[in-house]
């Protein structure tokens, strides 16, 4: 069951668009463009780890007293872990709004 599940949410949400194939001529901003790729690889890890330990059926609350000791063990703040939960169920940006991830 979680291996189908974990496929409709890949199926509903993509992973985060591959880099340019040009590479920009500016070193730093061929370094700040790594950055970018590398964060949002990892957020759309998070938000696929947040979503399969609090499933979608779960309320907030009942999310946050499952997610509460996995963001505390991987250092995460719990509110962080909540809205990475939420993106990866509606795939809205907003909801990352004032998280790094």
């Amino acid at each position: 069951m979680r291996a189908v599940f974990r496929q409709a949410v890949r199926d509903v949400r993509t992973a985060p668009p591959p880099p340019p194939v040009d590479p920009p001529a500016d070193p730093a901003l061929a370094a700040l463009r790594a950055v970018v790729d590398d964060l949002a690889a990892s957020t759309h890890a998070i938000d696929e780890l947040m979503l399969e330990v609090a499933p979608a059926y779960l309320s907030d609350t009942d999310a946050a007293d499952v997610l509460a000791p996995l963001c505390e063990a991987i250092g995460e703040e719990l509110e962080h872990g909540l809205a990475a939960r939420r993106y990866a169920m509606s795939g809205d940006r907003r909801s990352l709004h004032g998280t790094v991830l």
